[in-house]
């Protein structure tokens, strides 16, 4: 069985990162959500255990000293991490995994050399950007503003990313983002030369012929 791939989804808060991969998990088959844990509450809807995994300052501060996270980060003024053994016990179990993180984590997994394939979500403009955080609710004015100027550093790091997709219309991007992962499943490195060999090119099979 081949291993799974792993795919970073990066973006600036708003821009749909998040809808696009829980799209992408829900409509194809033989791919999963990677699931955080978090030190920031809970938003309105959000199950501990499917969303994230929401843990305390200190708890999350535990998990980084043992060594548990292959990436993890400040974001807003919450923590934010991905299981090493989780992920890699999936991939190892042939699962394609979906992380939805932020440009500081995705550094950190190119600094480890782990092979994946970096996607950068871009939102259509400034101006929708901030009318989708708008539209949230969720979030005061000056947090806003601080989302909205962490988006221009978090922007300036798409030259590092394999495919950049605009989220102007959802649909869309979820196809485009569909086809990169598609697309990765076919490529030359995830085929089984084994059994081509075994089908195609020892001497039995051709004797049938």
């Amino acid at each position: 069985m081949n291993r799974g791939s792993v795919f970073i989804v990066s973006a600036p808060s708003g821009a749909g990162k998040t809808t696009l991969c829980r799209m992408i998990t829900e409509r194809l088959k033989g791919i999963e959500h990677s699931i955080s844990y978090t030190t920031r509450a809970p938003r309105p809807g959000e199950v501990n255990g499917r969303d994230y995994y929401f843990v305390d300052r200190e708890e999350f501060m535990r998990m980084v000293e043992g060594g548990e996270f292959i990436e993890w980060a400040e974001v807003h003024g919450n923590l934010y991490g991905t299981s090493k053994r989780r992920l890699m016990e999936r991939i190892e179990q042939g699962m394609d995994v979906i992380l939805d993180i932020d440009t500081q984590g995705a550094r950190q997994i190119r600094q480890q050399a782990l092979e994946a394939t970096f996607i950068f979500i871009m939102p259509p403009s400034m101006e929708v950007l901030k009318q989708r955080l708008l539209n949230r609710g969720s979030d005061s004015e000056d947090v806003i503003k601080r989302r909205l100027k962490n988006a221009l550093d978090e922007i300036a790091d798409y030259k590092h990313y394999d495919y950049v997709i605009i989220n102007d219309i959802l649909e869309e991007a979820f196809d485009e983002l569909k086809a990169v992962i598609l697309s990765r499943r076919v490529s030359i490195s995830k085929v089984d030369h084994q059994w081509i060999k075994e089908q195609f090119l020892n001497t039995e099979s051709l004797r049938e012929y």
